[in-house]
């Protein structure tokens, strides 16, 4: 059966309910499994892609060969996500993953991906990650063009704005159209529509009304509905409601739709001030791809919910460029006035970390021994003075690109109930679901791969159910 204004079947073996990397991955596997499959994207075609088109690699483990440089184990990779992430994870949900991501590349260039080197700057990723060919836009027209040319049904601003439930089962979606709604009776359900980072008011229940100054870096359609549907229907939750993924971006950059291109990379080679003027954490602590992603949530405990990063001249150019250039100035004072910090107050602070510094061998590559002595907080790294005009500085906010707090899954990808067992007909893959594994921290390229192990996996085992 199907809709006469947009031909879609409204009665589809799997309904994919979102249209980034997990929910294409997710329509793929299934329609490769010989199921009928509708996609429905709440964008539009020209902001389709979710957060997955602000992205550029995925985190892989491998035995070495190919276009990565040595290899990445699965016990290195796992002692690298628990070392950003503590514990709390699912063990074999997580385990199950870093194994898995083992069989993404070969499936991916199955599928129309290509891949380019990886690029230069802070993270340092060549060994663990891989480069999409054209970055996270270009990995969605290939994975849109590769579902429409095997039979998967795509419909662009539908918004499914309610689930139905018969006990244990999906058994209507209420979808939002441009004409007005309609229903669909699918067979299954993939729910792989995101997180609620854009809604700030529920940001808010958990974090208070300085939620409202973080900026979303991804789509402005992850406002956390479809969450709120199967978490009202009885679905287990897990992961943490204060936890997100969230890095430091450029304070001038947009409320929505950032991207990657507002991300500031400046961090470890600078000094951060918040807007009194004072340090607040170690800007060395480890290397960039294991802490990235810690300051956006010390940048959101701030007051005001800004911080400043300020350098000179020996660290310009070592880090990624933005697409808004830094604050300059000839002298501390004059950059401090610029960036709106109270002058003295900033400039003593940076007088006291060079004081503080005990030499050592400068080294970008690796964990140096460049650090302070007696300063709190310490900088353990890459301690450099800040001495040399002209002097540098972005102001900062959190920039958050998902939330941690999910619905539970088994290891085949089917939504747990809160009552106990699992939902008979719904899946769920991507950021509904990584606080599964992420409560905490991120590693650099890990949601891609989350989203990639498990939309393959929920594609795969709704088109058994939906044909059993």
């Amino acid at each position: 059966m199907t809709h006469p204004g947009n031909h879609l079947t409204l009665v589809p073996d799997v309904l994919v309910i979102g249209g980034g990397n997990a929910a294409l991955c997710a329509a793929i596997s299934a329609r490769r499994r010989g199921a009928n499959v509708v996609v429905l994207e709440r964008a539009s075609r020209a902001w389709r892609g979710g957060n997955s088109k602000y992205t550029r690699n995925i985190r892989c483990a491998h035995d070495g060969g190919g276009p990565m440089e040595g290899s990445y184990s699965e016990t290195e990779f796992a002692a690298d996500l628990e070392g950003v992430t503590g514990d709390g994870a699912d063990a074999e949900l997580t385990a199950m993953t870093i194994h898995r991501s083992r069989e993404l590349p070969d499936w991916m260039e199955r599928n129309g991906v290509r891949w380019q080197p990886a690029l230069r700057g802070t993270l340092g990723l060549s060994r663990t990650n891989r480069f999409f060919l054209g970055g996270g836009k270009a990995l969605m027209n290939v994975y849109y063009a590769t579902a429409a040319k095997i039979g998967v049904q795509i419909a662009y601003e539908h918004g499914v704005e309610e689930l139905a439930f018969a006990g244990d089962r999906c058994v209507a979606a209420v979808v939002r159209t441009a004409a007005g709604t309609l229903t669909l009776t699918p067979r299954t359900v993939v729910a792989a529509a995101g997180g609620f980072e854009a809604s700030h008011e529920w940001l808010s229940e958990y974090w208070g009304d300085g939620a409202r100054n973080y900026m979303v870096r991804g789509t402005r359609q992850n406002d956390g509905t479809i969450l709120r549907c199967l978490i009202d229907a009885g679905a287990r939750t897990r992961g943490n409601p204060r936890g997100f993924h969230a890095i430091a971006v450029d304070a001038r950059g947009p409320r929505f739709e950032g991207g990657i291109v507002t991300r500031v990379d400046s961090v470890p080679f600078s000094v951060m001030l918040n807007r009194e003027g004072q340090r607040f954490y170690d800007e060395g602590e480890d290397v960039w791809p294991k802490r990235y992603a810690t300051w956006g949530g010390l940048i959101a405990a701030q007051p005001g919910q800004v911080a400043y990063s300020i350098f000179d001249r020996k660290s310009a150019g070592r880090f990624m460029s933005t697409a808004y250039r830094a604050e300059q100035a000839d002298s501390l004072p004059e950059l401090a006035a610029k960036l709106g910090l109270p002058v003295a107050a900033a400039v003593a602070t940076i007088d006291a970390y060079n004081a503080s510094l005990n030499g050592g061998t400068f080294d970008p590559t690796r964990l140096d021994d460049c650090a302070t002595t007696g300063l709190k907080p310490p900088k353990s790294h890459w301690a450099q003075p800040i001495d040399e005009p002209p002097f540098g500085g972005y102001m900062l906010r959190p920039g958050i690109t998902f939330t941690y707090l999910g619905v539970a899954v088994d290891n085949s990808a089917r939504v747990l109930r809160e009552r106990g067992g699992r939902f008979a007909n719904v899946f769920a893959a991507g950021e509904i679901m990584a606080g599964n594994i992420l409560r905490r921290g991120y590693l650099a390229g890990f949601g891609m791969t989350i989203g990639t192990v498990f939309g393959r996996l929920a594609g795969e085992e709704a088109a058994a159910h939906a044909r059993a």
